[in-house]
């Protein structure tokens, strides 16, 4: 290995991949990214940005660009399903800012993911790479794709999502659990409402046993995403390419408020995705090659928070490569998982409990979170 200047390959893409990219090339440090998809495409639906996360994308330089066509909301709003009553009415906005510094953003996911890819140069992606194959040994991590080439590496970040496959070369095959419930989302332009005056723009809707979550996505309120979760313990595919009933999901939610219903009503098609949880994993790394986002924390929707840590972790990891130096690459990757696990436990727990801002909360410790500053330990535990 090259000391000073180790050759890294990130596996996958998405906003992780590309975030830690692009804060290892702003600490001195170019990359490769392999990607299995063609090429970039605006895919996924609504996300939500909390402080902690737009934190770290203004440290990325793209905070701004977003802010300007994103959804600003002034509040988070819950709501009992049926008579709408307010359960917490939390103040977004100008509270959220000067709280936090940064504000508070809800966007589609795959303008996210364009602002990311702007600041990757072109030459940093292998686009229809999907690896299929990982060995490593003295000489390094060797690398097996499917179109037939292979490539060797210094070290390896696996930005490659709740599927991994590197966590499965890592771990093992995995046995996540399934809820018995799934979800249905899509993103779609406002103007199907036809004037409809929803009360909130922002808000989260509860039900005894289901819940839904409304909301723009960009400054002009031209286009509203909606995400569920519900009861369907026959449906078990973890893929959001899967597509929705829109029969069965208006009858899911019949007895929901006229808003609620509106948006449904509304929707001119939609996917849906079966929800599983899966335990706080044994190690995040093995030798050269570490988990990050999704592959190493895969979390339940509940908190909006599984992007968040992703690029959390993509400024904590760059720093515990970066300032520990590449002479134990495996000793920085110990140091950023002691960083980072705690916080990403908690927060996969608490997203399982699916209480997160119900009521009246104080979420100043998911996002006070600053990664850039935050303390790093002195040596992996």
């Amino acid at each position: 290995m090259n000391r000073s200047t180790p050759s890294i390959a990130i596996i996958g893409a998405g906003i992780g991949g590309l975030a830690v990219s692009t804060c290892l090339r702003k600490l001195g440090i170019e990359t490769t990214i392999y990607e299995q998809a063609p090429a970039f495409a605006r895919v996924g639906s609504g996300i939500q940005m909390s402080p902690n996360a737009m934190r770290v994308l203004y440290g990325l330089g793209v905070g701004q660009q977003i802010r300007e066509s994103a959804f600003e909301p002034p509040h988070w709003r819950n709501r009992e399903h049926d008579t709408g009553k307010l359960t917490n009415d939390h103040p977004l906005g100008p509270d959220a800012f000067d709280r936090y510094g940064v504000p508070y953003i809800l966007m589609h996911r795959g303008d996210l993911h364009a602002a990311l890819y702007g600041v990757v140069p072109d030459k940093t992606i292998r686009y229809s790479h999907k690896l299929c194959g990982l060995d490593q040994s003295d000489v390094g991590v060797k690398l097996d794709f499917e179109n037939g080439e292979s490539a060797t590496f210094d070290l390896v970040i696996a930005s490659d999502g709740v599927h991994s496959p590197v966590r499965g070369w890592m771990l093992g095959k995995e046995e996540p659990r399934f809820t018995g419930r799934m979800a249905y989302r899509t993103a779609f332009p406002s103007n199907l409402m036809h004037g409809y005056d929803l009360m909130d723009d922002c808000a989260k809707w509860w039900g005894p046993d289901r819940h839904i979550v409304i909301y723009y996505v960009t400054a002009a309120r031209d286009e509203i995403y909606f995400t569920t979760s519900q009861p369907e313990p026959e449906f078990r595919v973890e893929s959001w390419s899967e597509i929705g009933d829109l029969t069965a999901l208006r009858d899911a939610f019949a007895d929901f408020h006229p808003d609620v219903r509106a948006v449904l009503d509304a929707c001119p098609a939609v996917n849906k995705w079966a929800i599983y949880e899966r335990d706080p994993l044994r190690k995040w790394s093995e030798g050269n090659v570490v988990l990050m986002g999704d592959a190493c924390h895969p979390m339940t929707p509940y908190m909006a928070q599984g992007a968040a840590n992703a690029l959390e972790d993509s400024v904590v990891l760059s720093r515990c490569l970066v300032e520990g130096g590449f002479e134990n690459v495996s000793s920085a990757f110990g140091r950023f998982e002691t960083a980072r696990k705690p916080r990403t436990t908690k927060v996969q727990e608490t997203s399982h409990r699916n209480e997160f801002m119900r009521e009246r909360t104080d979420p100043d410790w998911v996002y006070a979170y600053d990664a850039w500053n935050v303390e790093l330990p002195e040596s992996a535990h």
